[in-house]
């Protein structure tokens, strides 16, 4: 009902409610780092260090949770490298790639629409 439709043509009879899956999915992308992290994997595959890198403004320990929950999700996998060194890398998944037009079109609108912010 919300893809392609004008908002003044999106009438409904019943109460007026954000869509269930749209307010699970900001639930979730909504939550700091999230969101950055998969947009950061969709360059492909990294380790922690890398990642720590990547994304200067998160603390270890929240990496660390957040990379958790996004592969309990199945959004992210997680494979450990047999050393030495011992290594772990992180990736997207089928899931996570699915996921990636939505984040790119979220980013091309506030390209546009969110300049300064």
């Amino acid at each position: 009902m919300l893809v392609g439709m004008p908002v003044d043509h999106q009438l409904s009879s019943g109460p007026r409610a954000c869509p269930s899956g749209l307010s699970r999915a900001f639930a979730f992308l909504g939550k700091r780092w999230n969101g950055v992290i998969l947009g950061t994997l969709a360059q492909g595959p990294a380790g922690f260090a890398e990642l720590t890198r990547a994304i200067p403004a998160i603390s270890e320990s929240v990496l660390s949770d957040r990379l958790g929950e996004l592969a309990r999700v199945g959004l992210v996998s997680r494979t450990v490298k047999e050393g030495p060194p011992l290594g772990v890398s992180y990736q997207l998944t089928d899931r996570g790639v699915g996921l990636l037009p939505a984040l790119q079109e979220l980013a091309r609108w506030a390209d546009e629409h969110l300049e300064g912010c």
